[in-house]
């Protein structure tokens, strides 16, 4: 009797569903496409070797994935609930995750991934339907204990068996499952379980917690960081709340709340006018620049490669006027990998619109590293009014 075939899912964002397809053309070729839906694939297993279940997708497109199960479909979101388990089997799973695919392209109308409160009453249904588990045996004579009731939409711990329910559409569920391998995959459908602050002067402040989250970059309080294309400022308070010093470059005005922060410094010009003395203290630089990603890589360069100057590491967001653009990501990497940063991951994350975030890091002793002359300088608070230096503001090079 031949074996049941194998099969993945992916979740994506609305719009990347080709480049997707490409990108893992090349990255596992043994990955056949087969159902598809805006931000939501399937792929079919072929080749004589299995996928262990600890299987790492080498995608910087897809957002999550695992192994499919099937999907149900009815009208009756309670009767599709009961199925779920029959479906499952009998595995030890300790989380479950639901969650909707993405309605539109991120930043469309406002649009932003969230967990739904849809997803969250049915992730209860499914959960109040889990056929009783066996108790856990104990040593010696203590009773045995009752199974830990299955969480629902938490953070999976690392290397935990998660089950995954995909609402594709109101009467269409995906299962599946798979094993918290990575941080992202802990995130329950990967998004990032964090909303945006009342005083977020923008979305780039959760674009910026998402991608310090993600990348696990080691900034410390009192280092300073730079940001290229930082107005109106979101990214920057982000970046101030986590303790950092903060030079933003911008020739565009940044919000007043923003301006006001003692640990912040605004530089009103170009980033390639900028006096390049005046960064030989920052140690972390971001960009978030409006222009081809080309020409953000300039910018970063001629900073990184500056003899006086030295980053440690880099969070880039690298603009993709064409969805095509994708396939130019290892020419990128490559790059940036020769101004000397050996570490480097690339992800377009659950916040990003048609974007990449890059992370880089150049020794990952940093992580070891006390950094402290990045501590004595948290003392010296800035003064925004000293360095705001334009004429006239250019245009606007931030988000």
């Amino acid at each position: 009797m031949p074996e049941k075939p194998v099969f993945i899912f992916v979740s994506c964002q609305v719009g990347m569903e080709k480049a997707v397809k490409a990108e893992l053309a090349v990255s596992h070729p043994t990955l056949n496409p087969a159902f598809a839906r805006p931000g939501f694939l399937t792929f079919k297993v072929t080749g004589d070797h299995p996928l262990d279940e600890k299987f790492e997708l080498r995608s910087a497109l897809a957002r999550t994935y695992g192994f499919s199960l099937g999907k149900l479909t009815g009208d009756d979101p309670e009767a599709l609930a009961a199925k779920v388990w029959p479906l499952a089997g009998d595995a030890a799973y300790s989380h479950l995750h639901v969650w909707q695919r993405d309605a539109r392209p991120v930043g469309d109308r406002g649009y932003e991934p969230s967990l739904t409160p849809e997803a969250a009453a049915i992730g209860a249904s499914i959960q109040a339907l889990r056929p009783q588990a066996a108790p856990i045996a104990t040593s010696g004579d203590a009773p045995a204990e009752a199974a830990r009731p299955i969480k629902v939409n938490h953070i999976a711990g690392r290397g935990a068996k998660v089950l995954d329910v995909v609402m594709v559409e109101p009467g269409e569920w995906w299962i599946g499952w798979h094993r918290a391998t990575s941080l992202v995959q802990r995130w329950p459908g990967g998004i990032f379980p964090q909303e945006m602050p009342e005083h977020a002067v923008s979305r780039a402040y959760m674009k910026m917690v998402e991608a310090l989250e993600w990348s696990q970059l080691p900034v410390k309080r009192g280092e300073t960081c730079a940001e290229l294309g930082s107005a109106p400022g979101g990214s920057c308070q982000a970046l101030l709340d986590r303790g950092l010093i903060v030079v933003g470059i911008d020739p565009a005005e940044m919000k007043q709340s923003v301006l006001e922060h003692p640990n912040f410094l605004h530089i009103r010009r170009r980033s390639q006018d900028v006096p390049r003395g005046d960064l030989v203290d920052v140690r972390w630089l971001a960009a978030d620049l409006n222009v081809p990603p080309n020409y953000t890589l300039d910018s970063v360069e001629s900073i990184v490669k500056h003899p006086e100057i030295h980053i440690r590491g880099l969070l880039l967001t690298l603009k993709l006027p064409e969805v095509e653009m994708t396939k130019e990501l290892p020419k990128f990497l490559a790059r940036i990998r020769s101004w000397g940063f050996k570490f480097i991951r690339a992800r377009q994350l659950p916040h990003n619109k048609q974007e990449l975030c890059v992370a880089a890091l150049k020794n990952r002793a940093i992580r070891r590293e006390r950094h402290l002359r990045g501590k004595a300088a948290g003392k010296r608070p800035l003064k925004t009014a000293t360095k705001t230096r334009t004429k006239s503001p250019p245009k606007d090079e931030g988000e």
